[in-house]
């Protein structure tokens, strides 16, 4: 460990040396270095820095404003500051509009993502014993297949309460679509009338107790009793306006199994929650079916528990294994499961605070919504990056025209004035600029918030009720000022008055390597997000436009029709004799999300002690399935309504053939945990029933005429001819239940709304640096045309023509350009190769995109510049030497 240097950075020092009362200055400067040692040992020097930076601030601003309160000279000092900035930005509108404008869209820029963050990194920190809630997860380690997954078996509730002292209570939830739980057909008892409802979730009573749900009616005994439910304030503001719904029964999908009986109202989940469900189910004394409630191996629970005060989550996490070793593992072992083995060997526990499901669950298997930590830190990365694109903007516009501000810094010299002074005038002037550009900018946040809520998915809004904004955004305003007025004001500040007077700015040719420096990072930025931008939009067309195994397009899917019952048959022969109708079929399983999914393990007959099990989805559907959803057939047959033997039958994909083993599938037979053997009948070829994140694993179809969803093909042409009739068929045999559709192409666009979000919020971050870029561009093409005016007016004297002026100026700016495009190159592939990683599908990063991207940043600064460079090349050359 490197030792501790308490010793505060020069810069520091002398700032507070020019600010602080000399008596005061020893012992000030001894406390910060005391604080700034202490902060080094526990936090670290980068944030003990950061803390510094807090507090020279500060401490600065609060002896200069004291200052400036006791001192009428200061005050009348500050006034003529103030009053002298106000003229030159009146004086200058245009340049004082592009210097704000440009300010003002990176501040609005930063405050936009800030909001973003704030809201992301508040997720689920709102318990009252935040430090006692988890949830436990299953971890794989196993080389082949790495996963991680919320699910547990049933029995994991009394295992954990009776192993370990300190857990104060356990409770389970089931989330996915399975029973009752996810979408369903909802009514009032005494209704007639059927409203789909989403939402619905399975818990043991005491979740309202860990979650500290607060309730509305009833209490926290609401799911005590069997067949009982909790619902939300808005839903009962709905089916039961002013009126305590407590002991009102319901229905579900017309089911007379699903009668629950209202336990207690709670308050609206928290929109930065990872709990959004509106209605609760209790699972007191609920058997799925015959055994299943102390069965190891059904796998569907996901577990949360509250530890007791002083528990040691850590030491908790290592007991856990106790659960896998006492119960799971044996459990595998006894009914000769060869995976037993590995789960002794490969199986791991986490205990994740609550506070982390939110961001830090991208890899977990938990049917949530997930945010992304790493996309927080790239949006808070972007966002410091624009905002320091727009201060060096701000840096560039103010040395820019150096040259008009220069005599004025001499003439100020000349009649006495001291450096000290010059630099408070600047230092005045870059506050008001950024307290303009800051209000322009909040200004700029009110306006577009609505449409970076719907980019963004999000409800944000600027908390202006809360205490610490006004505190914070003043500390914002001043640290950029201070930041962006810097260098400028001593810059300006070191003119000297007789070289200045005779026309001498050396001092900008000498610094010209800088402000060459600024451009080409401020260029480097905006061509990684141009990068960004175009793989994004390319991926997320391969996506949409990817051969995937099914057709998804001119598919109609009609929801809540479990409740059509036995007249599920009858509406699809009447849907099918529609002109517009090719085909119907009757399912749950769709290869989108929002419907049902059902993992199970299959091994050969007779084999289940010999091999060790292949995972696999297994779903339901009739006969009809495969030629709806347009899916081949590569081997064997199709189910038939006609063959009893059928009612075993089952079709597997390509990917199951591989993972069985089989040579020859068709007639082979497997069989699984939970029901009889199966026959496999044929065939399909392998499509994508998951997001591409994942690879296309193995699954299999077996026969069954029910489901929740009416997939319908139809023919291209007049599709709302095509709604109408189906609309018209659905109301007579459903009356009393509003037909509900989606599209399956525009589900289908939605498992990637993620992407599309994405690359809009690139593009619109690349737009923003392009334009920050261009203005600093604009800046420093505007100082060279004043620094080289003498030598332009030279070479036109000497016959050089305008395109030669303008290749003159152009040129150097070109360089800048192309050396950013090479040093954004590598970035961009960087990132861009590290986002694709986490598709198992993806497109390959190709030339053309460095090309393109290239190609744009040349294109937009030669536009930014050639204004500048044909004003210079147009200019009269007498006017410029006879100035001379």
């Amino acid at each position: 460990m490197s030792p501790i240097n308490s010793h505060l950075p020069k810069l520091a020092d002398k700032l507070l040396q020019w600010i602080l009362p000399d008596h005061m200055v020893e012992f000030i400067v001894g406390d910060l270095e005391e604080y700034f040692a202490m902060r080094q040992e526990k936090l670290g020097l980068l944030r003990a820095r950061l803390w510094l930076l807090i507090d020279v601030i500060s401490v600065c601003g609060s002896f200069a404003f004291k200052k400036i309160r006791s001192n009428s000279n200061y005050r009348t000092m500050f006034k003529y500051y103030f009053k002298l900035s106000w003229r030159n930005m009146a004086k200058q509108k245009v340049y004082s509009s592009i210097k704000i404008g440009g300010f003002a869209l990176g501040i609005a820029a930063t405050l936009l993502i800030a909001l973003f963050i704030r809201d992301e990194l508040s997720f689920d920190k709102h318990y009252k014993n935040q430090d006692q809630i988890y949830r436990v997860l299953n971890e794989s380690t196993h080389p082949e297949h790495m996963e991680r997954w919320s699910a547990f078996p049933p029995p994991i509730k009394p295992a954990l309460e009776n192993e370990f002292p300190e857990i104060q209570s356990v409770g389970r939830l089931i989330n996915f679509d399975w029973f009752d739980a996810g979408s369903n057909q909802f009514r009032p008892i005494e209704e007639k009338a059927n409203i789909y409802e989403e939402g619905f979730v399975y818990v043991d009573p005491e979740m309202l107790d860990i979650l500290e749900i607060s309730m509305v009616y009833g209490d926290q005994s609401a799911l005590d009793n069997p067949k009982s439910m909790v619902i939300s304030k808005s839903k009962a503001d709905k089916y039961f306006p002013n009126q305590d719904p407590v002991g009102k029964q319901i229905i579900l999908n017309e089911n007379d199994n699903s009668i629950y009986t209202i336990g207690g109202v709670m308050e609206d989940p928290r929109t930065n929650s990872f709990f959004q469900f509106d209605f609760l189910i209790t699972l007191k004394a609920e058997e799925f079916w015959e055994g299943e409630q102390t069965s190891w191996g059904s796998w569907n629970y996901s577990v949360f528990v509250k530890m007791k005060e002083g528990g040691d989550p850590r030491q908790f996490e290592e007991k856990l294994l106790v659960i896998r070793d006492d119960y799971i593992v044996p459990y595998n072992k006894e009914r000769g499961d060869q995976r037993a083995d590995d789960m002794a060997k490969y199986y791991r526990y986490d205990v994740q605070p609550v506070g982390d499901i939110h961001l830090h669950s991208q890899v977990t298997h938990d049917n949530l919504k997930h945010g992304d930590i790493d996309t927080v830190w790239l949006f808070g990365a972007v966002a410091f990056f624009i905002l320091l694109l727009a201060c060096i903007n701000f840096i560039n516009l103010s040395t820019a025209k150096s040259a008009n501000r220069a005599k004025e810094v001499g003439m100020q010299k000349v009649f006495g004035s001291v450096k000290s002074e010059i630099v408070r005038q600047f230092f005045t002037e870059a506050f008001l600029y950024t307290m303009v550009s800051f209000l322009v900018a909040v200004g700029i946040v009110l306006v577009s918030l609505p449409f970076f809520n719907t980019l963004a998915d999000k409800n944000l809004s600027i908390p202006f009720s809360e205490w610490w904004l006004v505190p914070l955004l003043l500390a914002f305003v001043l640290t950029v000022s201070f930041l962006s007025g810097l260098y400028p004001s001593f810059y300006l500040a070191a003119f000297r008055p007789i070289q200045v007077i005779k026309g001498n700015l050396s001092r900008g040719a000498k610094n010209s390597k800088f402000r060459g420096t600024l451009v080409v990072f401020q260029f480097a930025t905006s061509i990684v997000l141009i990068i960004c931008t175009i793989v994004t939009y390319r991926q997320m067309d391969f996506i949409l436009n990817k051969k995937i195994g099914f057709n998804k397009d001119q598919v109609l899917m009609i929801q809540g029709a479990s409740t059509l019952g036995n007249k599920a048959e009858a509406f699809r022969n009447e849907l099918t004799r529609l002109s517009a109708i090719e085909n119907a079929a009757y399912t749950s399983y769709l290869p989108v999300d929002g419907t049902k999914r059902d993992g199970n393990s299959f091994w050969k007959e007779g084999r289940r002690k010999e091999d060790k099990g292949v995972g696999a989805q297994k779903w339901r559907v009739d006969e009809n399935y495969l030629t709806t959803m347009g899916t081949k057939l590569v081997a064997g047959r199709n189910f038939s309504a006609d063959r009893a033997s059928d009612s075993t039958a089952i079709i597997i994909n390509e990917s199951m053939v591989k993972e069985m083993g089989f040579e020859n599938p068709i007639g082979q037979k497997i069989t699984n945990s939970f029901e009889p053997t199966f026959h496999v009948i044929g065939v399909i070829e392998d499509f994508h029933f998951e997001s591409f994140e994942r690879e296309v694993g193995p699954l299999s179809l077996a026969y069954g005429s029910f489901g929740s969803i009416m997939a319908v093909r139809f023919q291209p042409g007049n599709t709302d001819q095509m709604l109408a009739q189906v609309k018209e068929v659905w109301d007579e045999f459903m009356p009393n239940q509003s037909i509900r559709y989606t599209f399956m192409d525009d589900s289908y666009a939605r498992m990637y709304d993620q992407v599309n979000r994405t690359g809009k919020v690139f593009t619109l971050f690349a737009v923003l640096a392009v334009i920050v870029a261009c203005l600093g561009l604009f800046a420093l093409s505007a100082f060279m045309v004043e620094q080289r005016g003498k030598e332009i007016s030279v070479r036109k004297v000497l016959g050089a023509s305008t395109t030669q002026i303008f290749g003159l100026l152009t040129s150097n700016f070109v360089k800048l350009v192309l050396i950013a495009v090479v040093l954004a190159l590598p970035v961009g592939y960087y990132m861009m190769r590290s986002w694709l990683s986490d598709y198992k599908y993806h497109v390959d990063i190709t030339w053309d995109v460095y090309v393109i991207a290239g190609l744009v940043a040349v294109f937009i600064s030669l536009i930014t510049i050639s204004s500048e460079s044909l004003k210079a090349g147009w200019m009269n050359p007498v006017k410029k030497l006879r100035s001379e």
